[in-house]
């Protein structure tokens, strides 16, 4: 195969951004990936009949760039309910949207997980992520707080909420980040491909040109125009873009970027006879008494995800905590069986997911500007979620923007 224009460094989700944006410009690429397929952080094992995403993630309907890139109707999205169910005073209690659900929305002002007038407040709260008007930045907490949100809407929803967004538990994230991911929320429900994340991966990688993606092929180190791979082949080109985690991009580009830090959690998947909640709705650890944060029955979104007359259920730990794999799992289990009775005992786990570098930290600054330079210099380029705003979204957004300036340079 003859030598390509361009070397992309990564098949995740912003490494096929990018190579979809230069063969729609008629540029060749060959997209360069370190493991076994494409997706990156964006993966889906088959585990006894069972779909697991390699850690709990969902799609925003409401992302911009995805409608313009993805076929959203092919990926055959399954939606989950616009609300949640708060476990609070060991009971459930329903925080439901007002335009997908009125006569909840309506029940949900009088439960204890937060007062009258502070759910009213959220109103005013969508309205400013709406406006996301720009001003000096400061933490998700910070901004909450000057909303007037008050202190037990706050620890009962907000934090649990948000914290399995940002995977910290402090909401010391940017509320720049807060606004982007509150408007996305607002313009469409999260929801997952029928045959999983994967899905959204395949579908980039489906419309590049055979031969495109060279898989098993780790990278050891970049420069101008050139990669070397861990074999000790060097493969040339006239331009390099590295589209891999914040992490290993500082590492191939000799600290050219910065590494933002990272956020981790532990996504535990079990197998169930029945479902201990019947709807696809996110539940929250509003009590904060035990490992889970969220948790959710992923086979109740997409029957496609466990085999017939079996429940998948997904539940997810902030951060990533120092006991192994069983301890973890028996913390777990007496959580779950505080809230749903010794049939959460009978669990069967089918697997766990550490996952250390989940999302790049985003803290007061660092989205100054929003979309960071994927120019370092010409020839050479860097795009990740850690380029734009972490999360699918911003991989797709700085994908495109690395692939047009890779035509800019190197166009005739």
């Amino acid at each position: 195969m003859s030598e390509p224009d361009v070397l992309i460094v990564g098949g995740g989700l912003a490494g096929l951004a990018c190579a979809r944006e230069l063969h729609r410009r008629g540029v060749s690429f060959r997209v360069l990936e370190a493991s076994d397929g494409v997706g990156g952080r964006v993966r889906t094992d088959l585990v006894d009949g069972f779909r697991l995403d390699r850690g709990f993630q969902i799609y925003l309907t409401g992302y911009a760039e995805g409608r313009q890139v993805l076929d959203l109707a092919a990926l055959n999205l399954k939606p989950f309910a616009r609300g949640a169910l708060v476990r609070n005073g060991g009971r459930l209690h329903r925080v439901a949207d007002p335009r997908s659900a009125p006569l909840a929305a309506l029940r949900s002002l009088f439960n204890p997980i937060g007062s009258v007038a502070d759910k009213l407040k959220l109103l005013h709260v969508y309205r400013a992520a709406k406006a996301a008007r720009p001003g000096p930045d400061v933490s998700t907490a910070d901004a909450l707080a000057a909303a007037g949100i008050g202190p037990k809407l706050f620890e009962r929803l907000f934090r649990p909420f948000l914290g399995g967004v940002f995977l910290e538990r402090e909401l010391s994230t940017s509320a720049r980040f807060f606004n982007f991911v509150f408007r996305a929320f607002a313009a469409g429900p999260g929801a997952v491909p029928a045959l999983g994340m994967q899905a959204i991966p395949d579908q980039l990688a489906a419309a590049l040109p055979a031969g495109a993606v060279r898989l098993n092929a780790p990278v050891s180190s970049v420069r101008d125009n050139a990669v070397t791979l861990a074999s000790g082949e060097t493969l040339r080109a006239k331009a390099v873009v590295v589209a891999t985690e914040g992490p290993t991009a500082a590492r191939l580009l000799n600290g050219a970027v910065r590494d933002p830090g990272s956020n981790g959690t532990v996504t535990l998947y079990y197998s169930a006879d029945e479902p201990p909640v019947r709807e696809p709705i996110l539940v929250l650890d509003g009590e904060q008494r035990g490992p889970v944060n969220n948790l959710v029955v992923m086979s109740n979104a997409s029957p496609a995800y466990a085999p017939p007359n079996k429940a998948l259920i997904a539940a997810s730990v902030i951060g990533i905590p120092p006991e192994d794999e069983d301890t973890l799992d028996v913390r777990v289990r007496d959580q779950m069986r505080r809230w749903y009775g010794a049939a959460a005992g009978r669990w069967r786990l089918l697997r766990a997911y550490r996952i250390p570098h989940a999302l790049p930290k985003q803290e007061v600054g660092a989205l100054e500007p929003f979309a960071r330079p994927v120019r370092l210099k010409p020839g050479l380029y860097v795009c990740g979620d850690h380029r734009d705003t972490a999360s699918i979204d911003g991989a797709l957004t700085s994908g495109r923007r690395a692939a047009e300036a890779v035509c800019a340079d190197i166009a005739p």
